[in-house]
């Protein structure tokens, strides 16, 4: 690492706080559709803790990035100002309420929704309010990993469809519509990023981009397209849906990994005003 003028790539957030915003958001999305889609019984209680889990796994990376693990409780300390607080806080009743969802309480499943979408906009905060990483700072980041995540959710519902059964051609639709605005998301941060971030961070930008282009919008809109208009159905129907599915997610999950591990440079250090020996301040 070198400090100056130029920019320079953070170091301290690495694939374990990636691990948290690709697992937070996958989990939060699968969430959010689980209530919206009236799974019942048994396998909304697995959907449920299936995303309890990825949320839960995604938690504990960013703790074992902590250089003092024994002092995360911390991060408690902060509500007023910091997105970091607000996303613990959230994940504090997220958890206790998708259990209760789990076990059959009725109103507990939209609440958990509730709070697993609070959950994506808090981790979109997370990285708004890096004011020091222009690719973070940016703000169409915020609708970028709010769409992203609710791909990725909805992504893995449709991939996990033994568990619920062949999903519904207004499912499928729901998908496709946000397969799209996560691209206009993408291409709004993309443009108004392109003359402020380093060279390296749109570099590492573009080739996720391409990712999110091939695997994330086309391919997926292939593979979902057959399925949703109703040329096939079936479990072929199904494999077409969950083969989009996953291959959404997929591409998401490259995204945030490039955005938090890839493309975070700083800015570098600007000097607006240089002292001259001889002149008056």
């Amino acid at each position: 690492m070198s400090y100056g003028p130029n920019p320079w790539q953070q170091t301290n957030w690495d694939w374990r706080a990636a691990a948290n915003f690709i697992c937070g958001g996958a989990g939060s999305g699968l969430l959010v559709f689980t209530a919206i889609t009236g799974v019942q019984g048994a396998a909304q209680a697995a959907l449920l803790l299936i995303g309890l889990a990825l949320i839960g796994l995604g938690l504990v990376c960013v703790w074992l990035e902590i250089g003092r693990p024994l002092r995360a409780l911390h991060v408690f300390f902060n509500p007023r100002t910091s997105w970091m607080t607000r996303e613990a806080f959230v994940g504090t009743l997220l958890f206790p309420a998708g259990l209760a969802a789990a076990a059959g309480v009725g109103w507990a499943l939209w609440i958990t929704a509730l709070l697993a979408l609070a959950f994506v906009f808090c981790q979109a905060w997370i990285l708004r309010a890096s004011r020091g990483i222009p690719a973070w700072r940016q703000q169409g980041i915020v609708p970028l990993i709010v769409t992203t995540g609710l791909v990725e959710g909805s992504g893995l519902f449709l991939f996990l469809h033994p568990l619920h059964g062949q999903p519904s051609q207004a499912l499928m639709a729901v998908f496709a519509s946000l397969i799209a605005a996560r691209w206009v998301a993408w291409v709004f941060y993309r443009r108004r990023l392109a003359s402020s971030a380093a060279p390296g961070a749109l570099a590492a930008l573009d080739r996720a981009g391409d990712t999110l282009q091939r695997f994330g919008t086309y391919i997926a809109f292939a593979l979902i397209a057959p399925a949703g208009i109703g040329l096939v159905g079936g479990s072929v129907g199904s494999l077409l849906a969950a083969l989009a599915g996953l291959s959404a997610a997929f591409a998401g999950a490259s995204l945030k990994y490039t955005l938090v591990t890839r493309a975070g440079f700083n800015q570098g250090f600007a000097l607006q005003k240089l002292p001259v020996r001889g002149t008056r301040r």
